[in-house]
């Protein structure tokens, strides 16, 4: 058989690839601390879980769910939204609900991009706006995030051409844990406006925040639902990457042709698990300074430790990854194979999120606090 030559040209999914090279480590019996994958080790909130339970025993959520999802999840959404924010959602058209927000990152490109056309792709950045681009026939385009400037996009050089479709961004940012202003934002849409592309916004850290800096929404900048949609997830701040449930919201239109592609492949989540997010989103929100505070625990351990190490890395404001670059030139991949091979931390390389993440390495900080620790301590035998 042949395979389509859109598959062949793809490189593996970064992430499958890493996690091949730590199982033939434990194949090894080596015990490898794994902060490569920025899956959180702590549980979903417990009234969370209890809707779990409470909505799967109820028959009606066992038949095939709404396409769009549940109106009641999408008006959680919007109320979620208008606490938040301060911006309001027509839950029917401004909102939808998705199988996580990597699916719809994954799918949006179909309803946007023909052969041909072009994204730009924040460089470094996610993996799957640039294999989503492609995955449609599309091309990706880099857009440099100035590290000089706090890895904000280099709007003014960016290589806008007559096939341009859309600008991804990603705030709170993975890889690189940078974070933004309304003033980026607002630069972002007019400049979406200007080129008459679709924005489209990553905002799955957007809880998840530092030293009193509060993320923004996009949508918050007036005139914003004309050109930009933003993507939202329970994953990280209800820990619930298991669950799948995620969600858009912003341009009815995009939404529209978003839905289109989505109603086509994929019969929505599973009507418990939005149960379930409705309870996360409408429910008590006290957890969230419990998760800061871990996360920020942990944060200033990486950093502290590095920095005892001879880096010179601010704290960052946002998400959960501490993003180094090597020392002395070396690459991404062979000082994250010697982390792994020396010290048994495994960790990922900067070039899997773009040409301007060769020389950089991303620590997750989800893992519990002693395997952290014990992780840092191996990092100081070994590069002290």
């Amino acid at each position: 058989m042949r395979v389509a030559r859109r598959i062949e040209s793809l490189p593996p999914y970064l992430f499958a690839t890493l996690d091949g090279k730590l199982e033939a480590k434990r194949a090894e019996g080596i015990d490898v601390i794994s902060l490569g994958v920025g899956d959180p080790d702590l549980p979903t909130p417990p009234h969370v879980v209890a809707a779990m339970q409470e909505a799967v025993r109820d028959p009606a959520t066992h038949r095939y769910p709404s396409y769009w999802g549940s109106i009641e999840f999408r008006e959680a959404v919007g109320a979620w939204y208008r606490t938040r924010f301060g911006v309001e959602l027509d839950p029917s058209t401004e909102v939808l609900a998705l199988i996580g927000s990597k699916e719809g990152l994954g799918h949006l490109p179909m309803a946007f991009v023909d052969p041909g056309d072009e994204t730009l792709v924040p460089d470094p950045g996610y993996p799957v706006y640039d294999v989503s681009t492609r995955l449609a026939g599309g091309t990706p385009v880099p857009l440099p995030l100035l590290s000089e400037e706090g890895y904000q996009p280099d709007l003014d050089g960016a290589p806008v051409s007559g096939r341009t479709k859309m600008l991804w961004l990603n705030y709170p940012s993975n890889p690189t844990a940078a974070v933004a202003d309304g003033a980026t934002f607002e630069r972002a849409v007019a400049f979406a406006r200007w080129h008459e592309l679709l924005l489209v916004h990553d905002a799955a850290y957007s809880e998840i925040t530092f030293d009193g800096y509060v993320a923004p929404s996009i949508l918050q900048v007036p005139g914003a639902k004309d050109v930009a949609i933003e993507f939202g997830s329970t994953s990280k701040f209800y820990n619930m990457t298991g669950w799948r449930i995620g969600w858009c919201a912003g341009s009815a239109e995009a939404i529209r042709a978003l839905s289109v592609v989505k109603t086509n492949l994929d019969s929505g989540q599973f009507t418990a698990i939005q149960r379930a997010a409705i309870a996360a989103l409408t429910g008590p929100q006290d957890h969230l300074d419990e998760l800061r505070a871990v996360y920020q625990r942990r944060r200033d351990v990486v950093v502290g430790t590095l920095n005892s190490l001879g880096w010179s890395l601010k704290p960052p404001l946002g998400s959960v990854y501490v993003w180094a670059p090597t020392p002395d030139g070396t690459s991404s991949v062979d000082f994250a194979d010697m982390l792994l091979d020396r010290a048994g931390v495994f960790v990922a390389p900067g070039n899997g999120y773009g040409e301007r993440g060769e020389g950089y390495i991303r620590f997750s900080l989800t893992a519990p606090d002693d395997r952290l620790a014990e992780a840092m301590d191996r990092l100081a035998r070994v590069l002290g």
